[in-house]
Protein backbone atom coordinates (compact mmCIF):
# COMPACT_ATOMS: atom_id res chain seq x y z
CA UNK A 1 0.00 0.00 0.00
CA UNK A 2 1.45 3.88 -0.55
CA UNK A 3 1.58 6.08 2.29
CA UNK A 4 2.14 9.78 2.10
CA UNK A 5 4.62 11.04 4.95
CA UNK A 6 3.96 14.63 5.12
CA UNK A 7 6.12 16.67 6.56
CA UNK A 8 5.88 19.39 8.81
CA UNK A 9 8.01 22.06 10.27
CA UNK A 10 8.16 25.84 11.58
CA UNK A 11 9.58 28.02 8.29
CA UNK A 12 11.08 29.94 10.89
CA UNK A 13 13.30 27.19 11.72
CA UNK A 14 14.06 26.02 8.59
CA UNK A 15 14.66 29.13 6.20
CA UNK A 16 17.27 30.31 9.53
CA UNK A 17 19.44 27.41 8.69
CA UNK A 18 22.44 28.05 6.96
CA UNK A 19 23.69 26.62 3.64
CA UNK A 20 25.80 24.21 5.30
CA UNK A 21 23.24 23.54 7.62
CA UNK A 22 20.44 23.01 5.30
CA UNK A 23 23.03 20.93 2.97
CA UNK A 24 23.64 18.43 5.63
CA UNK A 25 20.11 18.10 6.31
CA UNK A 26 19.20 17.36 2.88
CA UNK A 27 22.41 14.98 2.84
CA UNK A 28 21.06 12.81 5.68
CA UNK A 29 17.42 12.96 4.39
CA UNK A 30 19.09 11.32 0.58
CA UNK A 31 20.98 8.82 2.81
CA UNK A 32 17.46 7.27 3.87
CA UNK A 33 16.18 8.04 0.92
CA UNK A 34 18.47 6.06 -1.09
CA UNK A 35 18.10 3.07 1.35
CA UNK A 36 14.48 3.63 0.18
CA UNK A 37 14.89 3.51 -3.49
CA UNK A 38 16.91 0.42 -3.03
CA UNK A 39 14.37 -1.52 -1.49
CA UNK A 40 12.16 -0.16 -3.92
CA UNK A 41 9.90 1.38 -1.30
CA UNK A 42 10.13 5.05 -2.57
CA UNK A 43 7.55 6.69 -4.53
CA UNK A 44 7.69 11.19 -5.34
CA UNK A 45 9.35 12.93 -3.34
CA UNK A 46 8.60 16.90 -3.58
CA UNK A 47 10.17 19.85 -0.79
CA UNK A 48 8.00 22.80 -1.07
CA UNK A 49 8.97 26.57 -1.98
CA UNK A 50 7.87 28.53 1.39
CA UNK A 51 4.69 29.93 1.90
CA UNK A 52 5.42 32.98 0.73
CA UNK A 53 5.28 31.77 -2.91
CA UNK A 54 2.26 29.84 -1.99
CA UNK A 55 -1.78 31.12 -3.36
CA UNK A 56 -4.63 29.56 -1.66
CA UNK A 57 -8.31 29.08 -3.32
CA UNK A 58 -11.00 29.83 -1.24
CA UNK A 59 -14.45 27.87 -2.22
CA UNK A 60 -17.82 29.57 -1.78
CA UNK A 61 -20.20 31.95 -3.28
CA UNK A 62 -17.44 33.45 -4.92
CA UNK A 63 -14.12 31.87 -5.89
CA UNK A 64 -11.00 34.26 -3.95
CA UNK A 65 -7.81 33.44 -4.84
CA UNK A 66 -5.20 35.02 -1.75
CA UNK A 67 -1.51 34.99 -1.59
CA UNK A 68 0.05 32.72 1.48
CA UNK A 69 -1.33 29.23 2.35
CA UNK A 70 -3.40 30.95 5.46
CA UNK A 71 -3.17 27.88 7.30
CA UNK A 72 -4.28 28.06 11.34
CA UNK A 73 -1.63 26.75 11.94
CA UNK A 74 2.19 27.77 13.86
CA UNK A 75 4.08 24.42 11.64
CA UNK A 76 3.97 24.38 7.82
CA UNK A 77 3.91 21.65 5.38
CA UNK A 78 7.21 21.61 3.87
CA UNK A 79 7.10 18.76 1.46
CA UNK A 80 6.23 14.51 1.33
CA UNK A 81 7.35 11.42 0.26
CA UNK A 82 5.13 8.66 -1.11
CA UNK A 83 6.36 5.40 0.19
CA UNK A 84 5.28 1.85 -0.44
CA UNK A 85 4.81 -0.04 2.84
CA UNK A 86 3.76 -3.57 3.65
CA UNK A 87 1.66 -1.95 6.63
CA UNK A 88 1.03 1.44 8.45
CA UNK A 89 3.96 0.24 11.50
CA UNK A 90 6.27 -0.08 8.11
CA UNK A 91 5.75 3.74 6.76
CA UNK A 92 5.87 4.82 10.49
CA UNK A 93 9.25 3.22 10.69
CA UNK A 94 9.93 4.96 7.90
CA UNK A 95 9.25 8.48 9.00
CA UNK A 96 11.61 7.59 12.08
CA UNK A 97 13.99 7.10 10.09
CA UNK A 98 13.39 10.45 8.37
CA UNK A 99 12.85 12.00 11.68
CA UNK A 100 15.85 10.95 12.92
CA UNK A 101 17.90 12.25 9.67
CA UNK A 102 16.63 15.50 10.55
CA UNK A 103 17.95 15.91 13.89
CA UNK A 104 16.75 19.85 14.53
CA UNK A 105 14.83 18.56 17.02
CA UNK A 106 11.55 20.11 15.99
CA UNK A 107 8.45 19.07 13.13
CA UNK A 108 5.99 16.71 12.72
CA UNK A 109 5.44 13.40 10.18
CA UNK A 110 1.80 12.61 9.43
CA UNK A 111 1.75 9.26 7.85
CA UNK A 112 -1.68 8.67 5.79
CA UNK A 113 -2.64 5.88 3.01
CA UNK A 114 -3.33 6.99 -0.09
CA UNK A 115 -6.05 5.85 -2.37
CA UNK A 116 -6.00 6.53 -6.07
CA UNK A 117 -8.30 8.43 -7.62
CA UNK A 118 -9.27 8.24 -10.72
CA UNK A 119 -13.49 8.63 -12.41
CA UNK A 120 -15.43 5.53 -12.06
CA UNK A 121 -12.50 3.80 -10.35
CA UNK A 122 -12.21 3.42 -6.59
CA UNK A 123 -8.26 1.50 -6.22
CA UNK A 124 -6.52 1.32 -2.98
Amino acid sequence: MLYAILCYDSEAVTTAMSAEEDGALMDRLLAVQEKLAKRGKLGPVARLMPTNTASTLRKGPQTLVLDGPFAETKEQLLGFYVVDCETQEEAVGVASELAKAGTHGTGTYEIRPLMMFKPNAALT
